[in-house]
């Protein structure tokens, strides 16, 4: 297949590994920024990444390729820690989506940072399958990054959005003036 005709040299996946590895930095650098710094990046960097996500070509996985993946489970806990620990009593905020919601009438609580690492490990994994160089696991790992966008970590990326932007804009002025978080 010519580099011109195969999607992985496409402007709209070039740009979505550029915003998902800008991602990936965020999250892992999380306990560097004050908790103003760290939400107004994600805030901003959040919408980005789920619309280059949304504009990946559509491409087929290959099944005969087995795809190793590099963020383990202490990586992934390492950054969920790390946002936890940053957000303190703001990571916790009521799910809306969740399929129980409809039949529950109690709410159902998530958290932020747990969310913001679900979509860290696609992310990250798709960053290391991409980095390989080889054509066929990088198209089968943007496959699966589309598959997984669809069912799983687009709408974790939207919840966490939402209760960024709560937090942002709801509280801005205290997130302004307290330094110290």
């Amino acid at each position: 297949m010519d580099k011109i005709e195969n999607p992985i040299y496409e402007r709209d996946t070039l740009e979505f590994v550029t915003v998902a590895l800008e991602y990936c930095s965020l999250a892992e650098t999380a306990g560097r920024f004050t908790i103003l710094e760290f939400v107004d990046k994600a805030a901003k960097m959040l919408p980005l990444l789920y619309l280059k996500a949304a504009l990946l070509p559509e491409v087929l996985p290959d099944d005969d390729i087995e795809l190793e993946y590099t963020i383990t489970e202490d990586m992934y806990e390492s950054v969920r820690n790390q946002i936890s620990v940053l957000l303190g009593e703001h990571d916790t905020y009521l799910e809306t989506f969740h399929p129980d919601m409809q039949y529950s009438d109690t709410p159902i609580a998530a958290f932020i940072s747990e969310n913001l690492a679900d979509v860290y490990q696609d992310a990250g994994n798709f960053i290391s399958l991409f980095r390989q160089g080889n054509e066929e696991i990088m198209q089968s790992a943007m496959a699966v990054c589309r598959i997984n966008f669809r069912e799983y970590w687009g709408q974790r990326l939207l919840n966490a959005l939402k209760a960024l932007h709560a937090i942002r804009y709801s509280e801005g002025e205290y997130l302004e003036t307290d330094e110290t978080e």
